[in-house]
């Protein structure tokens, strides 16, 4: 495959984003409950064209409290990262300190470990999900302080809720670099409050919520063309703190137009961790 090198070169490119439409009606979404799925209230969204900047240029300049979100070197010792023992003795501890470098925080917690990729045979076979068109983020001022008791039990997220904490995820490759649907990311600043659509995600032990969000033109992209398996992107979801610039970082997979035809399909893998300061 002739990879897409002239990308590093571009400093913006135009694509389509799909964005939630406000029906008046709460979407619904039935995840690992295939029973339950005639009675989802699937979500309708419309695609806007933006323009989407390579962030790499800039990535020195990028705050975790300012932007929402950082651009790292982050060599791993992952061998394998399908390997849910490696993750736990390996990654986890390296998440861990990342994000306390990033953040400021005193302790970090991992909960959830999800791998994505745009294969379908390999979804199956690695348990996988695919990657998320949709612009979104993954807490609600809701969801977020339920996930902290269910994570920690109800004894500690009582004391824990009475300081700050935050939901911080790390977004990486999990293989060879990311040709095909990359990830892009909002600046936190540029989200104006309106527009967030909550999304009920309904499985058979738990219900969350997250926020799809409606277009805004003020909405300032970026992405990071051809990321590495050892680069990461660093990104809050959720800041109990109302006065930080960057509360929730809207994102999401979308299709760039210059990716060559034969490009090998995304894998990579999300880590949700709670940072407590």
């Amino acid at each position: 495959m002739q990879l897409a090198t002239d990308m590093l070169a571009r400093d913006t490119i135009k694509a389509r984003l799909n964005y939630v439409i406000d029906t008046g009606t709460p979407p619904v979404q039935y995840i690992d409950w295939p029973e339950m799925q005639h009675k989802a209230v699937p979500a309708q969204y419309r695609q806007h064209e933006v323009s989407i900047r390579n962030g790499r240029p800039l990535r020195d300049t990028f705050k975790l409290d300012t932007h929402g979100f950082m651009f790292v070197d982050q060599p791993t010792r992952v061998k394998n990262f399908t390997d849910s023992d490696e993750r736990k003795r390996v990654y986890d501890a390296e998440v861990q300190e990342l994000i306390k470098r990033c953040s400021g925080a005193s302790s970090v917690v991992v909960f959830d470990h999800t791998m994505r990729t745009g294969d379908e045979a390999t979804r199956t076979a690695e348990a996988a999900r695919p990657p998320v068109k949709s612009v979104h983020n993954d807490y609600t001022e809701n969801s977020a302080p339920r996930r902290l008791r269910e994570i920690v039990g109800d004894g500690e997220a009582d004391a824990r809720l009475k300081r700050r904490y935050a939901i911080v995820q790390v977004w990486r490759p999990i293989r060879r670099k990311v040709v095909m649907d990359p990830l892009a990311i909002c600046d936190a600043r540029s989200i104006p409050p309106q527009g967030f659509i909550l999304v009920q995600r309904r499985y058979p032990y738990r219900t969350g919520e997250v926020y799809h969000i409606a277009y805004h033109p003020a909405h300032l992209w970026y992405y990071f063309p051809e990321m590495e398996r050892n680069e990461a992107l660093v990104f809050k979801v959720f800041d109990s703190d109302a006065s930080k610039p960057a509360r929730f970082t809207a994102h999401t997979a979308f299709d760039d137009p210059h990716t060559p035809a034969d490009a090998w399909p995304r894998e990579s893998i999300e880590t949700r961790t709670f940072a407590f300061f």
